[in-house]
């Protein structure tokens, strides 16, 4: 039987997160779960094509903007079931097991969130970010997203906008999206840039935004 899954990840010059975040999909392609994997990339300049095909992956260009990315990403992937992974965002052990489990079930799901660093304002915000997803329904996409073709293709796929294409398609997956028990480590890099309290402000803030019905492409410029 042909393994079911299409991992999808976009990019923009991130062949450092891809460096950390590939050595985990080994699991699967020993699990033999994965069918394929689909780098869309907006246009690196880095070493992320580079890396990408190294791996073994099927690269599809196009212009930046990760929502469109994540749309080209899905229409070229063979899958029956998809897990949209960001470039930095590492799975944990056993998340193979976890991810058959849920397809057993048949329904959408995401990961727990973590960071790659410890600390007391990493603890909270990551704790918000879960407590978010599993309460109202909303996990961003450095949670990971798995859901099957079908699942996809009824809620519309991702939209074609430069941000909170995640928490569209989370609206529209919604009440069926379900947390998996394992969590995810991603990159801490832009909240110790910015500071933990002001970055986690500033994605509050975009979020009740755009659920108040404000432009994602405005929403983008000022992210």
């Amino acid at each position: 039987m042909r393994a079911k899954l299409s991992v999808v990840i976009p990019t923009l010059d991130a062949a450092e997160g891809l460096a950390r975040s590939l050595p985990a999909l080994g699991e699967g392609l020993q699990a033999g779960l994965i069918r394929e994997l689909v780098v869309s990339d907006g246009g690196s300049q880095d070493a992320t094509l580079r890396i990408a095909t190294e791996a073994g992956s099927e690269v599809v260009q196009g212009p930046a903007g990760r929502g469109g990315q994540l749309r080209r990403g899905a229409k070229a992937a063979g899958g029956e079931w998809f897990l949209f992974l960001h470039a930095d965002t590492e799975l944990p052990e056993g998340w193979a097991a976890m991810v058959q489990d849920r397809m057993a079930q048949g329904a959408p799901g995401y990961f727990l969130l973590g960071f790659d660093t410890g600390g007391v304002a990493a603890t909270l915000v990551a704790g918000w970010a879960n407590l978010r997803a599993r309460y109202l329904g909303l996990p961003y996409g450095d949670q990971g997203l798995l859901v099957s073709r079908r699942d996809y293709d009824a809620a519309g796929g991702f939209p074609d906008i430069p941000l909170m294409e995640d928490v569209a398609i989370a609206r529209a997956l919604a009440p069926r999206l379900h947390p998996m028990p394992g969590r995810v480590r991603t990159s801490a890099a832009r909240y110790q840039r910015d500071g933990w309290v002001r970055r986690g402000a500033r994605n509050l803030s975009l979020l009740v935004r755009y659920l108040a019905g404000a432009d994602p492409e405005r929403l983008a410029r000022r992210y």
